[in-house]
């Protein structure tokens, strides 16, 4: 037995060998039987930490935002359009770490106030340009839903950057969709290019904001 599996069980060291197992069997093969495999334990042990798998996801999601926070380096400097863009930059980064990271990280309840500093400073940014608190929390939100309905949907296509589902070949749906041209070449924008996509997605996102609240 390998000194990690000797290690007390805690929650921090159940999730994070949930998330290493993520990558192998995806959110549908991760049990609490196969966590419970893999820490060469009983999945009872388990239930002293989590109740259920939703649980568990929440915790998940809580050490992918610690990891977030802890690679990120923000400038006080920046003004709230950038501190957009890198942040959802850097939850799109983490969540592509994870074979359906997108789908662990979307509904669930960090079990930490790690998100707080930066959610602090996100808000402070944004009522101090004029926008109420009503509406900064509007702009945020929708930054944050937009990034996380994008990888869902990159990762239906590619769970993970290297990996492409089978059943999305460009070429063949093109051929397939001969008769409606317009909708045959959207697939190369839809299917290909994820990087480009979100860019301008976001910048779009971030233009909508300041359009919509008259602030620069």
């Amino acid at each position: 037995m390998s000194p990690e599996k000797r290690a007390p069980l805690d929650r921090r060291r159940v999730a994070d060998t949930a998330l290493r197992l993520l990558n192998e069997v995806g959110l549908e093969g991760l049990t609490l039987r196969a966590i419970a495999h893999e820490l060469n334990v009983k999945a009872p042990a388990l239930y002293w930490h989590f109740k259920d798998k939703q649980a568990l996801l929440d915790e998940m999601a809580t050490e992918m935002y610690r990891r977030i926070a802890a690679d990120a380096a923000l400038d006080p400097a920046d003004t709230w359009q950038q501190r957009l863009l890198e942040t959802n930059r850097g939850l799109r980064t983490a969540l592509l770490a994870y074979r359906d990271g997108a789908k662990v990280f979307s509904g669930s309840r960090f079990t930490g106030t790690e998100h707080a500093p930066a959610q602090e400073a996100i808000l402070r940014l944004l009522t101090e340009t004029g926008l109420s608190l009503t509406q900064a929390v509007h702009a945020v939100r929708t930054a944050y839903a937009y990034t996380i309905g994008f990888v869902t949907e990159e990762q239906g296509v590619k769970p993970l950057p290297n990996e492409r589902r089978e059943g999305y070949d460009i070429e063949d749906r093109a051929r397939r969709m001969a008769a409606f041209p317009l909708a045959a070449e959207a697939g190369r924008l839809l299917f290909d290019g994820y990087d480009e996509q979100f860019e301008e997605g976001l910048a779009v996102v971030i233009a909508g904001i300041a359009a919509r609240y008259a602030i620069d």
